[in-house]
């Protein structure tokens, strides 16, 4: 007998991709179900963009931006001798 398997795919933000929850205290327990589960420590913050909760490894406390992702804000690569190109 073949046994099917319902999975649950939550619902994300258009903007950050990150899961959404509806409100703060089921945000938190998936924090604490990871840091039991996986030993991941991660804090909630409120989405700016859709108003929904996210969860994230950075703690809120210490970084302002959280959830933020600035787009002004040039990317450099790691690499060793790269020089980036200003116009």
């Amino acid at each position: 007998m073949m046994c099917s398997m319902h999975y649950f795919t939550p619902k994300r933000c258009e903007t950050t991709s990150k899961i959404m929850y509806h409100d703060q205290q089921i945000a938190w327990q998936a924090a604490e179900q990871s840091r039991i589960e996986r030993g991941v420590e991660l804090w909630v913050y409120r989405c700016q963009y859709c108003g929904q909760w996210h969860l994230t490894h950075r703690d809120p406390a210490l970084n302002q931006d959280v959830g933020h992702f600035k787009r002004s804000q040039k990317r450099y690569s790691r690499k060793k001798g790269y020089k980036p190109r200003y116009r």
